[in-house]
């Protein structure tokens, strides 16, 4: 996973390919205080149930997904974004293809 390059314009719906059957994810940036990770969901696929210990913003970019936090479903589209509270089960599942920008902030 390699980081896009720094000090240029990024056009982040372009930087991740849809593939069939698969889920793909690019590292935009990465520090010890956090990371930027643009997925893209291909139609049907999921990250199962799991935690992490810092909070999440996901922002979806393009198609629709299904984020479930502590088993309560949120439908989100193109340009709607969610917090993913630190320590508290979630998951994601693509409704249609989608993708989405996750940052998480570990400071």
């Amino acid at each position: 996973m390699s980081t896009a390059p720094k000090s240029e314009v990024l056009t982040m719906i372009a930087l991740a390919e849809y593939q069939t059957g698969a889920v793909v994810s690019r590292q935009v940036t990465k520090a010890e205080a956090g990371n930027v990770t643009l997925f893209a969901f291909d139609e049907g696929q999921e990250l199962s149930e799991h935690t992490a210990p810092f909070d999440a913003l996901v922002h979806v970019l393009d198609g629709e997904a299904e984020i479930k936090i502590s088993g309560k479903p949120f439908l989100l589209k193109a340009g709607e974004a969610i917090i993913m509270p630190a320590n508290e089960p979630h998951a994601v599942r693509a409704v249609k293809k989608f993708k989405m920008l996750l940052t998480m902030i570990r400071a």
